[in-house]
């Protein structure tokens, strides 16, 4: 019995052996460096899939995939004679290289014999697919990591950033597209600390860059390196303080893949302790917890998962599918030989002679990109550009030694506290109030967000430039006996330099030599130029200057006006004229002259007053028109319209004589001025000099934009120079901004401004560009403004006695000012005019009907009888009408009688007969 057994056990293996060995292999390699931690965990990934994709009769049916692992171990020129000895076999996908400094290498030597590579790792945003189509990420490439990283520091608020990285292509290029995703996010990526190679890397080099990175004033600094690297960068920032409240640490990848796969030790969670990295997302799944599960055993314990290891799994599986679609479409894996290569042999073995096309790599790779299936990282797939669909990460904070999710970042929808698979049923929202992190424990175990930058650790405090001026100190430089500096601008920055949360060490540095103003062009590309830090005083912010440096928050308003001599006027016998223009005299008269006249139409018929000898009429129109000036006339308006008239013409009459007397007391009580300058626009078209203030924008200004020739422009230093020049017409006028114009008439009665500014700007306080602390420094001058401090700083410096206010001709009463009032009475009259006729019209109508025959009559004697009627008093006019009527009647009465007795004979002498 026992021999039986053995014999059927012996058949049963043979046979298995016999249909095993008439399988068909099919050849894939990979290359990578096996000592690492993605290296452990890949390799130990991929052999499980190989293994499942083998013991599946759904895939490939009669072929058998084999996997080759070749171990570059950390050596680029390995990686390259790994990829020749595949290509020298019938390999047709290679999985790797492991970085992308061999992956710029390879990618070429797959375009050339069309042999698919595939990594996971290698995912430097550069290896362009249209350059290297045979070359395929499979996980999410690094410019949709270094994306995540700017939102995230977009999000927090930060706008510098310093970059610490391995000077190779697997970083390098990686770096650069976050410098391109800061900008778009109006961030900067202000510094960037390149790291040796590993290979040549010391401790000392790595000190050396995190002094360099110290002594910047960004705290936000993102680490893109290996993994043993990154946590020797983190061991050295620790020894040197910068590991402390206040510092924002951002590292890439390799912390979470350490995390994952070996965990991190007592000694270096408290150097980790509130950093900040990603993870590339996996949803999860049955698939993926039951892979979770099998991992102890297919890694015996010595290694943990981490998301690398199931895009390896994937990968295979990817490239396994890939290739079963291949062979049911009816293809074979054949390979020809490449005619420049032929006669080439290597040696010891390396014949390159041997290398050649697969001719079946186009159709593998389209394969490959229409991939389509469901794996332990999620759905598997890419976009037209060749980049995978879905891409997202983890952000994690590390506390303890612990990593605590924040939330997660994907393409379709930035950050959210939502797992992203949940997102991507809803319309992408990419909106700044849509983003949302958890709470963050930063370095130093606080929950309190940093600052994110600091005064730069070199010793001395900022340079602040002060303009030394030579005229108008108040507003800038008044230096007492020790040495302090005063003024409205300086007593503005230190009361602002208060009220931010942080010591700000400065010393004040003179710009000037005090006989003339300082160029303020020039002393603002001082700071542009890094002479001075900061410049404070009373500079203009005008566009050339916000070119070169960052201006804070005006804390005044200024802006270019025109100042002129003006000229008294002597007093004359005819000053009661002045009050209005020639004009409005001419049409005041009319208008009394068109009252009296409506006024006497409106009330002939009817009062006795507007009637009599025509001599009389006139002398009555002529009084009643002036004595309406001052509401005195005697004449009574019986008729409702004449009474609507006067009623709107006296309310004329008030405001007219009101505005008059108060113009005339002006006139007589304050010195007339006169100027032949009204503006801007005057003074540019006349050919006169024109007086600007030394070191002042102004010149340039009305050389490049108002195009007066240099020539006309003259140079002044003080207010006493504008006053002696303006005095004796060397300039016909200043142009000069506002508060200093303020203070000089303060102090100078015989001279005005005159016209409008002419442009609009204010005063700020210039920092270099992108400098943090100018967003502060507006920050704290907008409190100043809204707690009345600015106000107090600037009563106390400026606000001085003023000149009493200054009139000219300009400020004669004008008709425009009146033609309203005038309207309204016009329209008044003629609609009172207009009713008045048509009443008497009907009237006359009525009348003339009943006193003429209906004889027809001429035009002329219509219209005489129809004056004759209008000049009738109502009362006479009613007696004729009325006689008339009862003449009527009497005739009629009497027609009667004569026809009644007429009858009564006719019928006698017919009763006689």
């Amino acid at each position: 019995m026992r021999g039986l057994v053995v014999l059927i056990f012996v058949l049963i293996t043979g046979t298995f052996l016999v249909v095993f060995a008439k399988m068909d292999n099919v050849n894939i390699g990979a290359i990578m460096t096996v000592k690492t931690i993605n290296g452990k965990v890949s390799s130990i990934a991929m052999k499980a899939a190989v293994d499942d994709i083998n013991s599946d009769p759904n895939i490939l049916p009669g072929k058998k995939l084999s996997l080759s692992i070749h171990d570059a171990n950390f050596s680029g020129f390995l990686s390259i004679v790994g990829a020749l000895k595949y290509m020298e076999t019938d390999v047709v996908a290679v999985i790797g290289p492991h970085s992308s400094v061999m992956a710029h290498v390879l990618s070429n030597l797959a375009n050339e014999l069309h042999v698919p590579f595939l990594s996971f790792t290698a995912l430097d945003p550069s290896l362009s697919p249209l350059q290297y189509p045979y070359f395929i990420q499979t996980a999410p490439n690094d410019l949709y990591l270094m994306t995540a990283i700017a939102e995230m520091i977009s999000y927090f608020g930060y706008r510098e950033v310093t970059a610490i990285y391995t000077d190779d292509d697997q970083f390098r290029n990686s770096i650069y597209t976050l410098g391109d995703e800061l900008a778009e996010k109006r961030c900067k990526l202000s510094y960037k600390a390149p790291l040796p190679p590993d290979s040549s890397l010391s401790p000392q080099d790595i000190r050396n860059v995190l002094v360099n990175v110290r002594s910047m004033e960004s705290r936000v600094v993102v680490v893109h390196t290996y993994q043993q690297t990154g946590l020797s960068v983190f061991e050295t920032a620790k020894r040197l303080g910068m590991m402390r409240k206040g510092y924002i640490w951002i590292a890439t990848p390799w912390l979470s893949t350490v995390l994952d796969s070996i965990g991190i030790s007592s000694k270096n969670a408290s150097v980790l302790q509130g950093l900040l990295t990603l993870r590339p997302h996996t949803p999860d799944s049955v698939k993926k917890q039951d892979f979770e599960r099998r991992w102890k055993n297919l890694s015996s314990g010595s290694i943990g998962l981490n998301p690398y290891g199931l895009y390896a799994y994937d990968t295979v599986w990817m490239v396994a599918r890939a290739l079963d679609k291949f062979f049911n479409e009816g293809g074979k894996i054949s390979f020809s030989n490449d005619s420049r290569l032929t006669g080439l042999k290597g040696t010891k073995g390396l014949n390159l002679g041997a290398l050649s096309i697969f001719d079946g790599g186009k159709q593998l790779r389209t394969n490959l990109l229409q991939t389509n299936m469901s794996g332990l990282t999620g759905p598997v797939g890419f976009n037209p550009d060749q980049s995978v669909i879905h891409p997202s990460f983890d952000i994690i904070n590390m506390v303890g030694n612990q990593g605590r999710v924040l939330g997660y970042w994907s393409n379709h929808s930035g950050l959210s506290v939502q797992s992203p698979e949940t997102l991507y049923a809803k319309p992408s929202n990419r909106s700044f109030s849509s983003q949302h992190l958890r709470s963050v424990v930063w370095p130093g175990n606080t929950k309190e967000k940093p600052r994110g930058w600091e005064f730069s650790n070199n010793g001395r405090p900022l340079r602040i430039g002060v303009p030394l001026r030579a005229s108008f100190k108040e507003i800038v430089t008044q230096v007492n006996g020790s040495h302090e500096i005063h003024g409205f601008s300086i007593d503005v920055f230190l009361a602002a330099i208060k009220l931010i949360p942080y010591p700000v060490p400065y010393e004040f540095v003179l710009f000037g030599d005090g006989h003339k103003n300082p160029s303020y062009t020039e002393f603002v590309n001082k700071v542009a130029y890094n002479v001075f830090d900061a410049a404070v005083g009373d500079i203009a912010i005008i566009t050339n200057r916000t070119k070169v440096v960052d201006f804070t928050q005006p804390y005044i308003e200024s802006g270019l006006v025109v100042v002129v001599p003006i000229k008294k006027l002597d007093s004359s016998a005819w000053a009661f004229f002045r009050p209005f223009t020639p004009l409005m005299w001419v049409v005041t008269f009319l208008f009394f002259i068109i009252i009296g006249v409506v006024v006497w139409i409106l009330e002939h018929r009817l009062n006795d007053e507007f009637r009599g000898p025509p001599k009389q009429q006139f002398v009555t129109i002529l009084w009643f028109t002036l004595s309406t000036m001052f509401f005195s006339h005697r004449e009574n308006t019986v008729s409702t319209l004449g009474r609507l008239v006067l009623f709107i013409w006296l309310f004329v009459v008030l405001i007219i004589t009101s505005s008059y007397t108060a113009s005339l007391t002006s006139i007589l009580t304050v010195q007339q001025l006169s100027s032949p300058i009204r503006g801007i626009d005057s003074l540019i078209s006349t050919n006169a000099r024109i007086g600007f203030q030394v070191g002042s924008f102004a010149e340039n200004y009305m050389i490049e934009e108002l195009n007066i020739p240099k020539s006309r422009l003259l140079a002044l230093g003080s207010p006493e120079e504008y006053a002696e020049k303006l005095g004796a017409g060397v300039v016909a006028a200043i142009v000069d901004e506002r508060p200093y114009i303020d203070l000089f008439l303060s102090n100078n009665c015989r001279f005005q401004v005159v016209g409008q500014e002419f442009t609009k700007s204010g005063w700020g306080f210039a920092f270099p560009r992108d400098s943090p602390l100018a967003i502060d420094m507006s920050t704290a001058i907008l409190t100043l403004s809204e707690n009345g401090e600015l106000q107090k700083i600037h009563d106390y410096w400026l606000k001085r006695k003023t000149c009493t206010p200054q009139n000219s001709d300009s400020d004669q009463l004008q008709l425009e000012s009146f033609w309203g009032l005038f309207l309204i009475f016009g329209v008044a009259c003629a609609l009172a005019i207009l009713t008045y006729f048509c009443m008497m019209l009907r009237e006359f109508g009525k009348h003339h009907s009943e006193l003429e025959d209906p004889s027809p009559k001429s035009g002329s004697h219509s219209v005489r009888r129809f004056l004759t009627f209008a000049d009738e008093k109502e009362e006479v006019s009613k007696d004729k009408l009325k006689r008339k009527r009862e003449m009527s009647i009497s005739h009629a009465n009497g027609r009667e009688v004569d026809s009644r007795n007429r009858s009564n004979r006719i019928q006698a002498e017919f009763d006689e007969d």
